[in-house]
């Protein structure tokens, strides 16, 4: 192969590549997420969270807690999975609108959580009369009600 056959075809590789990946990781929307293997909740969220555009990495992990350990995740705020996306933790099964706005605002905290498993939380089915909250944690671990789901209606 010339030279400028082989730097045409490696500038249309990448040109192939930045268009298949190009707006998601250009928009910082590279996300992580780790959970159970077996847990299809939570495959169900990072798909949700694939659709809206994210470049999601899927680990599977058979030791949640020391991923919660590493982020340091107040165990009254622990969820089903961890992800990691702009500099945050986003844990459990929180709304995409509430990532969407972490992203957004980008304030001054560790991350933001729904603990548990609450029904009709994203991942966890469509029930219209979902009523949970999503935390805000501080870095030193304190929280606050970040933004609330209610029913719709």
């Amino acid at each position: 192969m010339r030279r400028r056959e082989f730097l045409f075809s490696a500038a249309a590789a990448a040109a192939a590549s930045a268009w298949t990946t190009g707006p998601a990781f250009a928009a910082g929307r590279e996300m992580v997420v780790y959970k159970d293997p077996n847990c299809g909740c939570c495959h169900a969220w990072a798909e949700a969270m694939k659709g809206a555009g994210f470049a999601v990495g899927i680990k599977d992990v058979d030791d949640l807690s020391a991923v919660k350990q590493r982020y340091a995740i107040p165990d009254e705020m622990q969820g089903c999975h961890t992800a990691v996306v702009g500099g945050y933790y986003v844990e459990g099964h929180v709304p995409l609108d509430a990532v969407e706005r972490l992203l957004a605002e980008r304030p001054d905290i560790a991350g933001i959580a729904v603990p548990g498993m609450p029904v009709g939380s994203l991942g966890m089915g469509d029930d219209p009369r979902a009523s949970y909250d999503v935390f805000a944690v501080k870095r030193d671990g304190t929280s606050a009600i970040y933004q609330s789901v209610r029913p719709k209606g």
